[in-house]
């Protein structure tokens, strides 16, 4: 089964397409969007295999909402569109296909089929990583410590005591202990430290995986916090909750995230 995110303003396109991809059995339908926004928060909430995506959207177009996306979450796509001029850059954005409403039945099916064959191959390829990932669950050691252990060699710490940030042929050492708070930009991380950020290429799941989580919490879909550097929580009536840091930099918890609550007592 290929669960999948349908993402249209249109909201009697939303529900057409729901209808007649519940008629095809390799399709769950898990949530419907009506802009990129909470495209973004479902993506995170149910991790897709894949997407059915318009182009043409008020606030973020199906393209911006595409590189918004982290790598590490990021599902097969099929755009479904009223304009055939976006064809070459949706492919350039390794589309899985390309729709033109109205959707024929058949083309319907051949994309579903494409996305399968797509998501098969994309299984194999992640495998090995998955494997990684269920050892890191149960072992509760980072992911690169894992690595070394299963390349043979002796397994250090759990966590680093640095971050190692490169920036050209300079890299530059980070105490993880004087971290504030990350927050994501596409394939890049910002490390806020002490009044200053650093830019590092990797994504939020990299990072968060090497990351005592004793100490470094994810509050949002693109901000991981140091719970020593959260002074008061403040609730809101539309159930998030906002941390003001000790550095005087106020951060948002989203809903989805409300559970982490816990993890600051």
């Amino acid at each position: 089964m290929l669960r999948t995110i349908i993402v249209d303003d249109e909201e009697l396109a939303c529900k057409g397409l729901n209808m007649r991809l519940d008629q095809i059995d390799q399709v769950e339908v898990v949530a419907t969007c009506l802009n990129g926004r909470q495209a973004l928060d479902a993506i995170v909430e149910h991790e897709p295999d894949l997407l059915f995506l318009d182009i043409q959207m008020p606030g973020m177009t199906g393209f911006e909402l595409i590189s918004e996306i982290q790598s590490d979450l990021m599902p097969l796509v099929v755009f479904v569109t009223a304009y055939d001029a976006f064809a070459i850059d949706a492919f350039n954005t390794h589309a899985v296909d390309y729709l033109l409403k109205p959707v024929e039945d058949q083309r319907l099916k051949e994309a579903v089929a494409k996305a399968a064959c797509a998501h098969e191959h994309k299984n194999v390829a992640d495998e090995k990583q998955r494997l990684l990932e269920i050892v890191v669950n149960l072992t509760g050691k980072s992911e690169s410590a894992i690595g070394e252990l299963l390349d043979g060699n002796e397994l250090g710490s759990p966590h680093p005591e640095r971050l190692a940030i490169k920036d050209g042929s300079t890299t530059t050492f980070v105490p993880v202990k004087d971290i504030d708070w990350i927050d994501a930009a596409g394939d890049y991380m910002c490390v806020h430290v002490q009044g200053k950020t650093h830019i590092m290429r990797t994504t939020m799941k990299e990072l968060e995986a090497k990351l005592d989580s004793q100490i470094f919490q994810r509050v949002h879909r693109s901000t991981i916090v140091n719970l020593h550097r959260v002074e008061k929580v403040s609730s809101h009536i539309n159930g998030e909750f906002h941390l003001s840091l000790s550095c005087g930099h106020s951060l948002k918890m989203s809903r989805s995230y409300k559970d982490k609550v816990k993890h600051f007592s």
